[in-house]
Order: C-alpha cells, then structure tokens, then sequence
C-alpha cells in the first residue's frame, strides 16, 4: 500500500529539501523523529538525461527506506519528462512523489532560468509542470516563492498556474528570490496561496521549533509545514511539534542528547559513503553544535578530523 502524502486529521511536517544537507542519513533521522515527508537534494533534470552517475546518487535509497520524494530543477519540458521516467525507474515504489524546484535563489540556478526564474515566466513553469504530470506514476509538486522581487510579487497566481497544470500539492516559501534568506518569512503571503487553490498548501519560512510552527499554522491555514534550515542538527524539531500539536510537553534535548545524535548522525554516513564524507559531515556537526559549550573550539577541531575514530575522540 503506498504511503498517504499527509497524515490524517492533523498537519504534515515536511522535510524541506537542501543542497548538500538532506542526504540519506539525515532523511532517515528526520521521518525517526517523526517528520512525514521528507525530500532528497535538489537533483538536476538534465543531469539525468545525460544518465550522470553522480547525479543518480543524490537520491540514493536502500530497499528497507520508507518511500520519499525526490525534487527536480530544470526549465526544458522534454527533459523534465524523461528525468520524471527514470526516477520511477529506479526508484520503484520508494518514490512518494516528485517535487518541482521553482523557487532556488541561487545565482548558478535562477541565472540559467531554472528555478525561482520560471516565477517570471509562469507560462513555461505550467508546461514543465504538466509535462512531469504527464509521465508520472506518483503525485507532482511544486515549491515556489513569494515572486522575483518586491515589484515581481506573483504566489498566488503562480500557484493558481500550478493547480491548473496538475500540481498534487504546493508548498510556498514567504521571500522572494531577491530577498534570499534575508527578513522574515511573509506569512500573509502563504495564506493568500492557500485561500487561491483547493490543494493542499506547506508553508515554508521561519519554521525551527513548536512555537514559530503553530503560529505559521494558525496564520496561514495551511495544511503542513516545510522545515529547512530550522532542522539542521536539530531533527528533534519534528518530535517538538508533534508533541505540541497534541498539546503535550517535550523538553529540548540535552547537550549530550545532542551530541549522542550528532556522532550516530556521523556513523550512519561514513558507513554509507566512507571517510571521505568526513569533510561534507563537516557542516552537519556544527548545527549539532550549536549552542553548546566551546562550540567554537570543538567545531575547529572536527573540521581537523578525517576518520570516525578521531571524532569519537574528540567529542565522544
């Protein structure tokens, strides 16, 4: 049977796809601590079509994982179609679905029309999107902003595009690609997507603990949130707002909660990858750092280290 995208008489909590951070190890921490949906790294449709190994292996799966969804980037239909062929291929029944990247700001993405670019060009946002839909067995999403910039503002008729073009569901980060990361995540945006379509809406923004998501929750109406940044070294988050979405308690973790998750988080890796992954792992522990005492010492020491035995040594 496969897995419902949302669970039943609550709110989702997603993991929100990252470049470089929502690898395997830390997918399967994130739906451990209770995330619903989690998603692979943004993965380049064109890389598929030219059959890029290195490409293939950012969604990489074991036959035991729960099923997941996989977000592409691209702007050329014909290719998005083909990379929506192979995914299924390889990825069998352990594809949730299939979300689409129209909202990276980053330069080397939206510079070459791809990403939160296609928001100023919705017409051929709509063609990919239909496109995808066309060859896929699983549910087609779409992650998008806010607009372009303060004079390009266009969620909710972007969003509308997106309904009419076969989107299963929507999740809407509250900035505009000018904006980055930079201010605070417009919720009244967000609720504005939701009210402009009958599918399910994730907001996305300013989400890192129980309190920041209940009250995007109630702000916006939406039907589940996208967690990012809030949670990197930090997958208890989705433990925290289960708990307060059934009004119970749930202490933070301790430091050595922390820590003991961090060194699990790194064991699981190396064992996949090996020692080399010791340097991408790098950015992983000093989120697990965070706020801990020293952290500035014990983070210059692991960016030192190569091997799991040096860094059992040095935080174990």
């Amino acid at each position: 049977m496969t897995k419902p995208l949302f669970p039943p008489g609550r709110p989702a909590l997603c993991l929100a796809p990252m470049a470089g951070f929502t690898d395997r190890p830390f997918r399967q921490l994130c739906l451990e601590y209770g995330a619903d949906l989690v998603t692979s790294e943004m993965v380049s449709a064109k890389g598929l079509f030219y059959q890029s190994k290195k490409t293939r292996a950012l969604y990489f799966a074991k036959p035991e994982d729960a099923p997941f969804c996989v977000q592409l980037f691209g702007s050329e239909p014909a290719v998005l179609a083909q990379a929506v062929r192979i995914l299924e291929n390889d990825l069998g029944g352990q594809l949730l679905a299939i979300d689409l990247n129209m909202g990276c700001p980053a330069p080397k993405i939206a510079g070459n029309g791809d990403g939160s670019a296609l928001m100023l060009n919705p017409s051929l946002a709509g063609r990919i999107i239909e496109a995808a839909v066309k060859n896929a067995h699983v549910p087609v999403s779409v992650k998008f902003r806010k607009g372009w910039d303060a004079a390009h503002v266009n969620a909710e008729a972007f969003a509308r595009v997106c309904e009419a073009s076969g989107a299963a569901f929507l999740t809407i980060h509250g900035r505009t690609r000018e904006q980055l990361y930079s201010g605070a995540a417009d919720r009244a945006c967000m609720a504005a997507v939701k009210r402009a379509v009958s599918i399910p809406v994730l907001a996305n923004g300013d989400v890192h603990d129980a309190k920041s998501a209940l009250e995007t929750l109630r702000e916006t109406g939406c039907d589940g949130v996208m967690i990012g940044r809030g949670a990197l070294g930090n997958p208890f988050v989705f433990a925290e707002i289960r708990a307060a979405l059934e009004g119970k308690d749930d202490s933070p973790p301790s430091e050595c909660e922390r820590r003991e998750l961090a060194l699990r988080h790194a064991r699981m890796a190396l064992s996949e990858k090996g020692d080399h992954a010791m340097i991408e792992l790098r950015k992983h522990l000093a989120f697990y750092l965070r706020g801990s005492r020293d952290a500035a010492k014990i983070r210059a020491r692991i960016n030192a280290c190569k091997t799991l035995k040096e860094l059992e040594q040095i935080w174990g």
